[in-house]
């Protein structure tokens, strides 16, 4: 079984990619961060692999997704409450990220969505597990 996850995403400016998930309050590891990566802090055992274009080509022999023009990956990452989710998808914006989606409420799930600054999608979800109705 896996201990950690690490999504790997390409980018076209590296460091206004730092920039913009620092103002929505990730950090990075210095250890895995040079001119053509960095590694952002998600969770405990949850990381994105930001890399230039150039640099994750390398990984690929495929041709790398304009995130701007095709969805290649929906990643959803949990908040505390839901004005955690407002907050995270208001600072997006600040930062110069998209909406994509309105909020979705079902209740006892509360959503919201942004796209970065290289049009990957990111949804931020709060979950009230107590009150998931037995048919969700």
């Amino acid at each position: 079984m896996a201990t950690k996850i690490f999504v790997n995403l390409p980018v076209k400016d590296l460091q206004k990619s730092i920039e913009f998930f620092t103002h929505l309050g990730f950090t990075f590891n210095p250890q895995f961060t040079d001119e053509t990566a960095t590694c952002m802090i998600i969770g405990e055992n949850i990381f994105a692999m930001l890399m230039v274009d150039t640099r994750f080509q390398e990984f690929t022999k495929k041709a790398v997704a304009d995130a701007h023009k095709t969805t290649e990956v929906i990643i959803a990452i949990d908040a505390e409450n839901r004005e955690a989710v407002d907050d995270m998808v208001r600072k997006a914006v600040e930062a110069g990220g998209t909406l994509y989606a309105e909020v979705i409420d079902y209740g006892w799930m509360y959503y919201h969505s942004f796209a970065d600054l290289d049009g990957h999608q990111w949804e931020v979800v709060y979950m009230d597990e107590n009150a998931v109705p037995p048919s969700a």
